[in-house]
């Protein structure tokens, strides 16, 4: 298992009894890292008690604990908790229900790069997306890095954190709302016209949109390129499409 950030967490949870209580409370826990070597005792309970309720867990060396405890006492166990709460894909719905508007959503397939999360989040939010999507492995979390890197928008966009993105993609489907994925082989997006409710995934920054996601969409969106340059950064490409479909949601 790897650890996806590098830098230290600020807003973190130290030592075997915290850790414990903090599973226990029922409150969003993105990751627990623990010391790598041989589990015993408390160390043991508190990795069970992480897989049954579905919070990863990353192995890492004794030097890297010390770094992120930043001198605080982690007893070999330090868990990270969202800087701020995440909502539910239901909340998402229910917030655009109320808004009176259609579900307009973003989905984030597997983004590491806190600030490219949070420059998509700033997107999305401005765009006028009632909510984000992302999955619990294989993406940065809502870090500290990541609510500054949005320059506030992450305080406003709700977002859910979900264990399988392609089983949330169903889920969306089955609430009549269109996939739109977005890469490089599908249709020229301004000569496409929007279905809403809709909801539009962007890939990571080295491998885009993974297959099973991918197939799992109604539709595949790109941005022609005319320069040199093949590609655009993860969030500028979502300022693009997402500002382009908002203009179907009224």
């Amino acid at each position: 298992m790897k650890d996806i950030n590098s830098q230290p967490e600020s807003n973190i949870v130290v030592g075997r009894n915290a850790v414990a209580e903090l599973l226990k409370s029922g409150r969003t826990v993105d990751k627990i890292l623990i010391k790598d070597g041989t589990w015993e005792g408390s160390i043991k309970e508190i990795a069970a008690l992480a897989r049954q309720m579905h919070v990863p867990l990353v192995t890492c060396g004794k030097s890297k604990l010390d770094y992120v405890a930043q001198g605080a006492s982690h007893q070999g166990v330090i868990a990270v908790v969202p800087e701020i709460e995440y909502s539910s894909i239901e909340e998402i719905l229910d917030y655009a229900s109320d808004s009176g508007e259609k579900p307009f959503v973003c989905i984030a397939d597997g983004i590491n790069d806190p600030h490219n999360l949070g420059a998509l989040i700033r997107c999305a939010e401005a765009a006028g997306c009632h909510g984000l999507i992302i999955p619990k492995r294989r993406s940065v979390t809502l870090n500290a890095t990541v609510v500054k890197s949005s320059a506030g928008a992450a305080m406003h966009l709700r977002v859910a954190r979900v264990t399988n993105l392609a089983s949330a993609i169903d889920f969306l489907k089955k609430k009549g709302i269109w996939i739109y994925a977005a890469e490089a082989d599908g249709q020229n997006y301004s000569e496409c016209r929007i279905i809403t409710p809709a909801a539009f995934v962007f890939g990571s920054e080295g491998d885009g949109v993974s297959r099973l996601v991918k197939e799992k969409c109604d539709f595949v969106l790109s941005i022609p390129m005319k320069g040199k340059v093949n590609s655009l950064n993860v969030s500028s490409a979502a300022a693009v499409i997402l500002f382009y479909a908002g203009g179907y949601f009224g």
